[in-house]
């Protein structure tokens, strides 16, 4: 199983403070499934700019689908770019563009042809359940329904990589459950995942996932997951469990 990101000492520094990101170094391999777990301002947004390129590092080395990414010409970053699905928190919707359009961005961008594009883009709507909203532009959809949208932009063109900056933080637990499941499948076919959460039961739904825990701009060994309590033995008597 060959790497696909190698990350060595690398440091983030925005101007003159202190650095976000201080010495990490990790290495993900092709076709697994990682958790990117830590507190609120701990860096993790940070580290996935620099897995998809939207950020250079102040220092140290990042090898990604075995090139230098530091030293990548300009000319060449649109196509590495393409080879990575990205999810961001703030969704970055094309206002003008409708749900439908903003899905089959990538597939348009790819050169594939309008018969295979809405093909693809109706299943997706499907899954994500939004068909009735196919042609509604982002700002007439909810939070929610924009995060969905989002998430099928990102994975329509099956990336070699996904990056998902907590995709299940603007819905309910029944479509988290459903996105995740959408997630663990690319990952199955071969894509490699890196999801930021805080939703520590989602990383139990997955077997074999892999964490990386950022603690102030670091990586550390995680702390164990805490198990899911125990429902209180009178909700047991009255669900007949």
């Amino acid at each position: 199983m060959a790497n696909i990101v190698q990350f060595e000492n690398v440091g983030l520094r925005y101007g003159a403070g202190e650095e976000t990101l201080c010495d990490v170094s990790f290495t993900l391999r092709s076709g697994q499934f990682y958790f990117l777990t830590g507190a609120s301002g701990a860096g993790k947004t940070s580290l996935l700019r620099l897995l998809y390129l939207a950020q250079r590092p102040s220092r140290g080395i990042i090898r990604l689908f075995g090139e230098d990414a530091v030293i990548l010409p300009r000319d060449r970053l649109p196509g590495f770019r393409r080879r990575i699905g990205v999810v961001f928190q703030d969704f970055r919707l094309i206002p003008h563009l409708s749900a439908a359009d903003n899905i089959a961005l990538p597939l348009r961008v790819a050169g594939m042809a309008e018969s295979e594009i809405a093909r693809a883009v109706r299943e997706m709507l499907a899954w994500i359940g939004l068909t009735e909203r196919a042609g509604a532009r982002p700002a007439t959809l909810s939070g929610g329904e924009q995060q969905r949208v989002a998430i099928a932009r990102a994975v329509i063109a099956r990336p070699e990589m996904l990056v998902a900056d907590e995709p299940t933080g603007n819905v309910d637990p029944v479509m988290a459950e459903r996105l995740l499941h959408l997630f663990h499948s690319l990952h199955r076919l071969g894509t490699t995942v890196v999801m930021a959460t805080h939703d520590w039961h989602l990383i139990d739904r997955v077997p074999g996932g892999h964490r990386l825990h950022l603690d102030r701009g670091r990586l550390v060994d995680p702390e164990p997951v805490p198990p899911m309590p125990e429902p209180p033995p009178s909700t047991l008597v009255r669900s007949g469990l």
